[in-house]
């Protein structure tokens, strides 16, 4: 029998080892990453509110006109309420394509005052983006309506975390003018105004809100969303009121 003499085993060249050992570095690189992204989600989340650590007594029954931001006559025959998550993608289209005609044809003209209530549904920092409007609103009823305004268009993705304190404070401190910064970034800080959030949550899932945005007239909760079946019960509303002697 005739014995194959061993080979020699091939010798890794430095440009091979130099290769391992770059792609093992960049393989621990996207780890420490993806670790550090997760880290910071959890972070934030953690410092976001639930609704089960807002405590305090309150009524989900009746409508409460009088402690929501308000837009338009205190004499308008029809009362709005508008129930809108600041996370809610519809609500920002909402906004942006239909506010502006609404307050020109309705609010500017006494035939409606308009009502806001919080209805943060989507996520926890949609309960921290409420309440930053519950802050403005205590200092400023008009300022309110520029938070809600500049926060839509300024708005994140929905299936993201993005209202947290630190935007929310760098966003009031570098679009809103005219109120007490300071008062703000404590009452945000202290959560102040928590409890006002969770009121106009249950109450308006105590009248059938179950999504947003959706609008109440004059008590009655629309079916739909849409600017035409608005319009058509405030006329509808408007008709009643003249028809009476």
């Amino acid at each position: 029998m005739i014995q194959q003499k061993a080979g020699k085993q091939p010798k890794v060249s430095n440009r091979v080892y130099l290769l391992l050992i770059v792609l093992l570095s960049l393989a621990i690189i996207a780890l420490a990453v993806i670790f550090l992204k997760d880290s910071a989600a959890s972070a934030n989340l953690n410092d976001l509110p639930n609704y089960t650590e807002i405590k305090g007594k309150f009524v989900a029954e009746g409508l409460k006109y009088e402690k929501q931001p308000h837009l338009g006559s205190p004499d308008a025959k029809v009362k709005v309420m508008e129930f809108a998550d600041f996370k809610c993608p519809a609500c920002k289209t909402w906004e942006e394509e239909n506010m502006e005609r609404f307050q020109k044809d309705f609010i500017d003209t006494g035939k409606v005052e308009l009502f806001f209530t919080n209805f943060p549904f989507i996520d926890r920092d949609s309960i921290m983006a409420a309440s930053a409007g519950e802050a403005i609103f205590a200092q400023s009823n008009e300022k309110f309506w520029e938070f809600k305004r500049e926060l839509y268009a300024n708005q994140g993705k929905e299936s993201e975390i993005w209202a947290t304190s630190e935007f929310l404070l760098d966003f009031v401190k570098n679009n809103i003018d005219g109120i007490d910064y300071e008062r703000f970034a404590k009452d945000l800080k202290d959560r102040t105004y928590m409890l006002p959030v969770k009121e106009d949550f249950k109450t308006a899932g105590y009248y059938g809100v179950n999504g947003t945005p959706q609008f109440m007239v004059n008590g009655e909760l629309l079916p739909s969303s849409s600017y035409e079946d608005l319009v058509a019960a405030i006329e509808a509303q408007l008709s009643t009121e003249n028809e009476q002697p």
